[in-house]
């Protein structure tokens, strides 16, 4: 069996054997060819072979070889990659053509922003899987720029995100209103303030998400509003990273409102602005036609989500 694989994954110009390229991986993960093979239920010199293949293939030699040592090379970390992505789209591939030949099981494929991974993300699948048992999901996170460009591109289904996407191509439904909140460190002289407005903070040090992260977008929005740009001292990708970063006292940041406890050694404060909040909501492309469990999937969270009359 021949897979010929797009930019994404292998050159359209190779040809490879996709038993062998899963033999690649295992012994990459390895480095053992006695282990490996044994793994495999193969012998060593039919995987030896078969990694000859693939290196042919490949045009390089993918692993640096000594008399007692097997090691992963640079080309071969390249490789390792791309052969993994590759796999993956297959398994993917597998699943969802056999969900649709089987629409009493599914296979919905969800991306999600960082942030919701711990809570929203599991809270709907444990939902949905309790009226649908033998739904599966393909999970992919990342920044909400990128969430929206795997729906566009329709390697995933539908994405958790916020804020609302302004292109008009995607349908939406809100999930839930979250108020955010400057964190300071506990020692900063507006600590103690119980709300005040963002231009009073104009001249201070912020920390933040990347520029394509959602809540870095709303934050950057509400200050513009205040008439001002934060000056950002780190960028960073985990909401999680940003309480350190201003528990160590490296800045402030607009964060998503903690009911529990919060970092040693920070503060929240209110922010004076009825907008200082985010809409988290799934969005899909409009006018898709969906697979049966997806179709099934989005029907549920219109019903638990429906849209308030104008």
């Amino acid at each position: 069996m021949k897979y010929v694989g797009d930019n994404h994954a292998l050159s359209a110009s190779l040809g490879m054997d996709i038993e062998e390229l899963r033999w690649f991986a295992a012994l990459a993960e390895a480095e053992h060819v006695t282990e490996t093979a044994a793994r495999l239920h193969v012998s060593q010199s039919t995987l030896s072979r078969g990694i000859q293949r693939v290196e042919q293939q490949f045009g390089a030699q993918l692993f640096d070889r000594s008399a007692r040592k097997l090691a992963l090379n640079g080309f071969g970390e390249v490789a390792r990659t791309h052969v993994l992505r590759a796999l993956g789209e297959l398994e993917a591939a597998e699943q969802r053509i056999s969900a649709m030949r089987d629409p009493g099981r599914g296979v919905i494929s969800l991306a999600f922003v960082s942030s919701l991974g711990s809570w929203l993300v599991p809270e709907i699948i444990g939902s949905f899987n309790s009226i649908e048992p033998q739904t599966t999901f393909q999970l992919e996170g990342g920044a909400a720029d990128q969430v929206l460009d795997l729906v566009r591109n329709q390697v995933v289904d539908a994405a958790l995100l916020a804020p609302r996407p302004a292109d008009t191509t995607f349908d939406w439904v809100d999930i839930v209103d979250e108020p955010l909140a400057l964190v300071v460190p506990e020692n900063h002289h507006v600590a103690e303030a119980g709300r005040l407005q963002l231009q009073e903070v104009m001249d201070e040090s912020f920390v933040g998400l990347r520029p394509e992260f959602g809540l870095r977008q709303i934050g950057d929005r509400l200050c513009a509003a205040a008439g001002f740009k934060p000056r950002m001292v780190v960028e960073a990708t985990e909401i999680t990273t940003l309480w350190g970063l201003v528990s160590a006292g490296l800045g402030m940041a607009i964060l998503p409102r903690l009911e529990g406890p919060l970092a040693q050694g920070t503060r929240q404060i209110d922010i004076a602005d009825p907008t200082a909040h985010r809409t988290v909501g799934l969005a899909w492309l409009m006018g898709r036609r969906q697979p049966a469990p997806v179709a099934r999937f989005l029907d549920f969270m219109h019903d638990r989500h429906p849209t308030p009359e104008k």
